[in-house]
């Protein structure tokens, strides 16, 4: 039988032999990055960086535990108030990342009895989630509003619906009104996780039993998850969740980050923010619904050579393969942040033209 360092080697030499290694390379200072989900490039808004500094000085670097053990800092419950009034919910619960808001959730939520539908298209976490549940999961046809009708009618007991509001490898939105009234109809819990949505939706979900899953790492330029909804929703994970029981909470220096931000976000420099966003959008992709916008390429090979081609015109756009996307899918995943510029945009408009024309 061969030992773990054999074991390890040989997975190693079987990712390596599919094509899929992959290597951490710093970032290059002089690429213009269209890479990065701080859609509004609020990671270095002065008001952010400052409130950052303020946190570091006052608390320090880190929580140092649990909040159930070691207790909050008033950040943490100030911010929660504010992403709760931001969501117009009753309650909101931060998480250290949103990867553990999902999982907290679906395992939370889930369990023996309950059956979970979820889009084939969710995040990694949402399908991690699901596994860690113990619950039956059902996986639906990306979008199909019909199918998930059959699955909830044919539920022999509690059922729960999950899925992102904006896919983060298609840049597609979900029919989050479609969804809420079939799970409105049959008694199902509705579960969106909203972590892409700076462009929306914003649904409308009274009438529906359900929770949003959303994070501080995206346009809110910090690092954490949270998760808004009902009190005795929020009051459960705190109780249950194990992603939140037992691990360090979010450090005081990413929830002021985060504060910070919610506030430039709320106000008219934030709504100025989201209208460039949309702007830039719109000159890469009219009326896409999303800032990320993907280059179907098909072949793997073909999106690591394009995506080193726009590199070497100092534009990072990252291909995207499997396992992260379907066989025949390889791709390259534009994203568009509010602080690019109209002479940035130009570049990458001329380098997706010279990249058309090489293949």
């Amino acid at each position: 039988m061969p030992g773990w360092a054999e074991r390890v080697a040989a997975e190693c030499r079987s990712v390596e032999a599919a094509g899929q290694w992959r290597r951490i390379s710093d970032l290059d200072e002089g690429l213009v990055s269209f890479a990065s989900n701080d859609y509004l490039g609020l990671s270095r808004h002065p008001a952010v960086v400052a409130a950052a500094h303020a946190a570091l000085d006052r608390w320090g670097a880190g929580a140092g535990a649990a909040r159930l053990v070691a207790g909050s800092r008033p950040v943490h419950t100030e911010l929660e108030a504010e992403l709760a009034q931001w969501k117009r919910e009753p309650a909101a619960v931060l998480f250290p990342t949103g990867y553990a808001a999902n999982l907290g959730v679906l395992a939370t939520l889930g369990g023996a009895g309950v059956r979970i539908l979820s889009d084939e298209r969710n995040h990694a976490s949402i399908v991690d989630g699901c596994r860690l549940s113990r619950a039956e999961v059902r996986v639906y046809r990306h979008n199909d509003v019909d199918q998930v009708g059959d699955l909830l009618r044919s539920s022999p007991g509690p059922a729960l619906v999950v899925t992102d509001t904006v896919f983060s490898m298609d840049g597609d939105v979900a029919p989050v009104a479609e969804l809420a009234g079939r799970c409105a109809h049959h008694g199902a819990l509705l579960v969106l996780d909203e972590a892409h949505a700076v462009l929306g939706p914003d649904p409308e979900l009274a009438g529906v039993a359900h929770v949003r899953i959303g994070t501080l790492s995206k346009f809110l330029g910090s690092l954490g998850g949270f998760v808004a909804g009902p009190g005795p929703f929020v009051d459960l994970l705190v109780n249950r969740a194990r992603p939140f029981v037992f691990t360090t909470a979010s450090s005081p220096v990413d929830a002021a980050a985060g504060r910070a931000a919610l506030g430039v976000l709320r106000s008219a420099e934030g709504a100025a923010l989201v209208g460039r966003l949309r702007a830039n959008v719109d000159r890469v992709a009219a009326d896409h619904p999303s800032p990320i916008v993907p280059i179907v390429i098909g072949d793997e090979d073909a999106a690591m050579a394009a995506s080193a081609a726009l590199r070497a015109r100092g534009l990072l756009v990252p291909a995207i393969r499997p396992p992260t996307v379907a066989p025949g899918t390889s791709r390259m995943r534009i994203s568009l942040s509010a602080t690019h510029t109209p002479a940035q945009i130009d570049a990458l408009l001329d380098g997706l033209e010279a990249v058309r024309h090489a293949s």
